[in-house]
C-alpha cells in the first residue's frame, strides 16, 4: 500500500507542467567591482600615490564588504597572468544598489576628477557575487 501511495505521489508530481512549479526565490548577490589602471607615469610614488587616493576616496564608502587598492606584483609572471595595469582596486559590495550609489558618489567622483590625467586607461570588471560561505 505505501509503495503504490509513493508511486501515485510520484507520478503525480512528474505530470506538473514547469510553468506550475513556484519559481524559486532570487538569491540577493553581492557586487565584485574590480578596477585596473594602467598609468601615464607608473612610477613607484605615482603608482603609490594613485592607492592612496584610493584609500582616501573610496575606502569609506556606505556598502562596501571589502575593499584593497594595491600596486601590481611584479613578481607575477606566468603566461596567464594581465601584466597591462600599474594600480588595483577591489570593492565588494552588499548590493547593486550600494554598488549604484558609490557610482554617482561625490568622493568617487572627486577621486576621479584629481587623478584621470595620469590615466592611459582603466579597465572595470563587475560581478554577481554569491555570499560568501563563512570557511
Amino acid at each position: 500500500m505505501f509503495t503504490a501511495t509513493l508511486a501515485a505521489a510520484l507520478l503525480l508530481a512528474a505530470s506538473v507542467a514547469p510553468e506550475d512549479k513556484v519559481p524559486a526565490a532570487k538569491v540577493p548577490v553581492q557586487i565584485g567591482h574590480m578596477v585596473y589602471f594602467k598609468l601615464k607615469d607608473a612610477t613607484p610614488a605615482a603608482t603609490l600615490k594613485l592607492v592612496a587616493a584610493c584609500d582616501q576616496y573610496l575606502e569609506p564608502q556606505a556598502g562596501v564588504l571589502y575593499y584593497s587598492a594595491g600596486v601590481r606584483g611584479v613578481d607575477f609572471k606566468r603566461d596567464v597572468n594581465d601584466l597591462d595595469f600599474d594600480v588595483a582596486l577591489h570593492l565588494v559590495f552588499k548590493d547593486k544598489a550600494s554598488h549604484d550609489a558609490y557610482a554617482v558618489d561625490p568622493e568617487h567622483l572627486k577621486f576621479i576628477e584629481e587623478n584621470k590625467a595620469n590615466w592611459v586607461k582603466v579597465r572595470v570588471f563587475d560581478s554577481e557575487l554569491p555570499p560568501r560561505k563563512k570557511l
